[in-house]
């Protein structure tokens, strides 16, 4: 996994969790929370289809 993709997924962890907390103790701020997650996860598969489509094209090539 790419190393980007990586910190894209710790942060879309981190927020859900964040955005868990913010819920359970009544604050409207876990939107925000949702809002990064979502983005980080988009990020994340973003990287991972273009590693894995770099990695196809390095092997056509050969």
């Amino acid at each position: 996994m790419p190393r980007l993709a990586l910190y894209a997924s710790i942060v879309c962890v981190l927020a859900v969790t964040a955005a868990v907390v913010s819920f359970v103790e009544g604050s409207l701020l876990g939107i925000v929370w949702v809002l990064l997650a979502g983005l980080s996860s988009n990020m994340a598969w973003f990287y991972v289809r273009r590693h894995r489509a770099e990695s196809h094209a390095e092997a056509a090539a050969r």
